[in-house]
């Protein structure tokens, strides 16, 4: 069944197509992988997909709804509600604890619930950082705080982009680690990367050239799971 598909969508802008005419499907519990270099148009499509931004022509459909149509407002309710956001950039809150910066996230969407909140921690093996400040943390700790964050509100979709891109290899490999687990468990993950080894890791792999799909592969590759930290069955919790 598709979650989310993209039917002849196009950005323009002025005299420049950073997209043009995509088409895409994914499924529910696919995890797909799009690459390309810079100005590929990865990161447009990324923010079309996340409800951050609406191409100019073309529709797309999340879990049977057209939202290229959507007001600003009506974006922010479905990015809020279906789309779980992980950026390079962490976006934490700097005064906010761990724990706090995911009861935030809680908070845009219904009700703030510390013990949940921690349970997600939890699930991503930062339990005992909960009450530190991300300039206590380490950026693969902080990357995790982040996914505990998208997955809080129980999204449609994992979204990330470049999740790795300012980790060192040990953490690369704990992020890439809970991906797996995540996916093994039904998640439907999304992401946007440069990076060969990340793109290798899902089942299906897109390379944009210039707006548009030049190639497409599908190709899981599998891998011994070594960090024992992260607790699966707290992952299922929030799929």
């Amino acid at each position: 069944m598709d979650i989310l598909k993209l039917v002849d969508v196009s950005k323009i802008y002025g005299d420049l197509k950073a997209l043009d005419k995509i088409n895409l499907r994914v499924e529910k519990g696919e995890w797909l992988s799009i690459m390309g270099p810079s100005g590929s148009g990865k990161t447009t499509m990324m923010n079309i997909i996340g409800a951050m931004d609406k191409p100019s022509i073309g529709e797309v459909i999340l879990e049977g709804e057209d939202i290229s149509k959507k007001s600003p407002k009506e974006l922010t309710v479905i990015r809020r509600d279906k789309i779980g956001l992980i950026f390079q950039q962490f976006h934490l809150v700097n005064y906010l604890s761990a724990l706090e910066n995911v009861m935030m996230a809680q908070y845009y969407h219904s009700m703030p619930d510390a013990e949940e909140a921690m349970a997600a921690l939890e699930a991503v093996g930062l339990k005992d950082r909960a009450k530190h400040l991300p300039n206590q943390l380490s950026g693969g700790e902080q990357q995790r705080v982040c996914i505990a964050r998208a997955l809080i509100n129980h999204p449609s979709i994992l979204l990330a982009d470049e999740p790795t891109g300012n980790l060192d290899e040990k953490n690369e490999f704990i992020v890439m680690d809970i991906f797996e687990k995540l996916h093994n468990a039904g998640s439907t993950i999304i992401v946007v990367t440069h990076d060969p080894e990340v793109g290798e890791e899902s089942e299906r792999m897109i390379t944009l050239e210039h707006g548009r799909i030049t190639n497409e592969e599908t190709k899981k590759r599998r891998r011994p799971v070594v960090s024992t930290e992260i607790k699966d069955n707290k992952l299922k919790e929030f799929i």
